[in-house]
């Protein structure tokens, strides 16, 4: 895997660039069958989903099969990396590569700070009024709302949510204090219009529990090389042919017009940056055996309970 930080056009850091290769099928899978979606971690079940027919939310169900992919992090570690996005973010990437339970498959990643859940953030909510209506609730069942959220893009947790007295989130509330929380891992899940909680399910509840604004990295996928050279080309044939439009115009119309670099050269600026970080779709792998396949796994995983539409 090949790794490159993102940055502004005034060099901020933003994001980590993942370029993975030679893994095709990852360990945490997308599986789909029509409208039917199975996410699946080394062949165990770990979330059944079912998209409602006129696209108002999506049904779930959750099974207790998810482990993570990042292993416990330590305290001292926390506090050594405290205040650093890039330095955890790098951090993370080590272990999601090293994980066979990962959902890094082949092609480029983007793993940045810069979560758009941040930006709905209003100004009245408090951060643990705001962060708790984020997420999905429901266990072992539940939906995903379209239709009120629309492209709000929540959070979905993949296990149950833990207690703000569990003994975890107790330790975790102390570092929210402190400043030192490791940050909450999200994966963007097109096919579901939500962020799936990867890692840090006891840190957002600590974080909620103390009002304090999470930490986080978000990953998704981004536009492969190949791609991203080809729509690189096209910005720069916008900026230069409205470069030569200014010039027509000032060809006519004399020196008071503009040359146009002042307008278009931030204009390709921003263009460039959304090129390396906008997501892409989530790639899912067809479920063999189809909707009869995913329909025995749900009896199997509900003990037959009409949690969702058969």
């Amino acid at each position: 895997m090949q790794r490159s930080n993102v940055t502004r056009d005034d060099g901020a850091w933003t994001g980590l660039s993942l370029d993975v290769r030679d893994r095709h099928r990852p360990g945490l899978c997308v599986l789909s069958a029509g409208p039917r979606l199975l996410i699946s971690q080394q062949s165990h079940p770990v979330l059944l989903a079912d998209v409602d027919e006129h696209f108002q939310g999506v049904d779930f169900w959750r099974t207790d099969a998810y482990r993570s992919c990042i292993p416990p992090l330590r305290a001292d570690v926390a506090r050594a990396l405290a205040g650093s996005p890039e330095r955890w973010a790098h951090r993370f990437a080590e272990y999601l590569i090293g994980s066979s339970g990962s959902p890094l498959h082949e092609g480029r990643w983007l793993l940045s700070a810069q979560s758009p859940l941040r930006r709905r953030h209003g100004t009245d909510a408090s951060h643990a009024e705001y962060w708790s209506s984020m997420l999905v609730e429901g266990h072992p069942d539940g939906c995903i709302d379209w239709f009120v959220h629309s492209s709000s893009w929540e959070v979905l947790p993949l296990r149950q949510m833990p207690e703000p007295g569990d003994s975890r989130v107790k330790a975790y509330r102390k570092q929210a204090r402190e400043g030192t929380l490791p940050p909450v891992l999200l994966w963007w899940v097109s096919g579901l219009d939500c962020h799936l909680v990867l890692d840090g399910h006891a840190r957002l509840a600590a974080a909620i529990a103390e009002s304090v604004e999470p930490a986080l990295l978000h990953l998704h996928r981004s536009a492969p090389r190949n791609d991203l050279a080809a729509r690189i080309d096209d910005a720069v044939g916008f900026y230069e042919r409205e470069l030569a439009r200014f010039a027509e115009l000032r060809a006519v119309h004399g020196p008071a017009v503009p040359d146009g670099a002042a307008i278009a050269g931030p204009q390709l600026v921003r263009r460039l940056h959304e090129l390396d970080a906008a997501a892409q779709l989530t790639w899912a792998w067809p479920l063999p055996g189809g909707q009869a396949q995913w329909r025995r796994i749900a009896r199997e995983v509900t003990s037959g309970q009409d949690s969702l539409r058969s």
